[in-house]
């Protein structure tokens, strides 16, 4: 060994452990399998899933009662509030005393149609008999065209009496109909939900008159039911799908899950933002109008991964700088998932390569360096 220091000596060359002390130390890393999640960032207002407006289903009658309040939780067909029923209880009574009349009209025009048969069936045997006294020359014919002509006019009088039942009838039906639409007016001053929710608004006061086309009287959230309704630009929207899970954080720092529900389907063409709707577990800690922020998990698997400094990028796309046998080789890779630090490699590595820990040290294609492994 000392004679061979002697001839690099001799020769002017350097010993090999002297060349390879004289290279750039340069820090290097392994691509391992880690896995990783790809998560999106959003923000926004709690807003109900589904929001119900209740109104009065008739027109012109004072509120009475009020029978909920905001904050309650209401079922189904509740009793919300009560309005008057004075006035439709006078025309329903009106009305009963029509039909009273009605009836009575009717039973006069039934007692009509049975005089006005008696008459027709006397007035037909008339006719009959003076027909048979005409065959045996009894009677003239002047007298059989009387007893016809009878006969007729008390077959038109069965026919004007049996219109008259017909019509007393029909005034009797159009009465009945008068009464069952006031009584279903009568129901409806009984204003209800169709729903079962909360209630979070109520517009409704004693002695203001209904009416269906004024602002609602209660406003309800369905079942209670509470989303997050997030923009999020086009880039990450297209990254987004429903039932990926969701942490959101309160304004307090509190934490609740969550998942996405939908992913609206149309993207605003001036601030270029899709919207997302994150629905969540337990809504019982939000309120509407809440601003809250979200952190969507959109995929989550077992990779290749490198840090994100040992990967560079330039005009020809992203790479890493390989060390082989002290030798730094260029190679081009595909990136995916960027999370804590950590970058995956779709493609162009394979598992336990060493790379330049910081793609953008001064070395290039070719160089020679003495890698020096990373610190776990």
């Amino acid at each position: 060994m000392f004679r061979f220091a002697i001839l690099c000596l001799f020769l002017g060359a350097a010993p090999l452990h002297a060349q390879e002390a004289s290279l750039p130390a340069l820090t290097v890393t392994e691509a391992r399998r880690e896995v990783l999640t790809d998560r999106v960032i959003v923000s926004g207002l709690v807003q109900p899933v589904q929001r119900v407006e209740v109104q009065p289903l008739i027109d012109g009658q004072p509120v009475e009662a009020l029978e909920a309040d905001v904050g309650d939780y209401v079922a189904a067909g509740q009793v919300l509030a009560r309005l008057s029923t004075a006035t439709l209880e006078l025309q329903r009574a009106r009305l009963q005393a029509q039909r009273a009349q009605a009836e009575a009209a009717a039973a006069q025009a039934e007692a009509g149609r049975v005089e006005a048969d008696a008459s027709a069936v006397e007035a037909r045997a008339n006719a009959e008999r003076t027909s048979q006294l005409q065959a045996r020359n009894a009677t003239s014919q002047a007298a059989v065209d009387q007893a016809r002509a009878g006969a007729a006019t008390a077959e038109a009088r069965v026919t004007a009496a049996a219109q008259q039942v017909a019509a007393a009838k029909a005034d009797i039906r159009v009465v009945d109909a008068q009464l069952a639409d006031l009584d279903l007016q009568l129901r409806r001053t009984d204003v209800t939900t169709p729903v079962a929710g909360r209630v979070i608004t109520r517009n409704a006061a004693i002695g203001q008159i209904a009416s269906p086309s004024a602002e609602p009287m209660f406003v309800l959230i369905r079942d209670g039911q509470l989303e997050l309704r997030a923009d999020v630009s086009e880039t990450d929207l297209l990254r987004l799908a429903q039932g990926q899970p969701a942490t959101l954080t309160l304004p307090d720092g509190s934490t609740l899950q969550g998942r996405v529900r939908l992913v609206e389907p149309q993207v605003d063409e001036t601030t270029r933002l899709g919207r997302v709707r994150i629905a969540v577990d337990d809504s019982s800690r939000l309120r509407a109008g809440l601003f809250a922020q979200a952190e969507i998990a959109a995929a989550q698997r077992e990779t290749m991964a490198l840090p994100a400094t040992a990967v560079g990028r330039d005009a020809e796309g992203s790479f890493v700088m390989t060390v082989t046998d002290g030798t730094v080789h260029r190679t081009p890779v595909t990136t995916g998932i960027r999370e804590g630090g950590m970058v995956e490699i779709a493609n162009g590595l394979s598992e336990g390569v060493q790379v330049v820990a910081k793609a953008g040290a001064f070395v290039r294609e070719g160089d020679r360096i003495n890698p020096v492994p990373a610190e776990s």
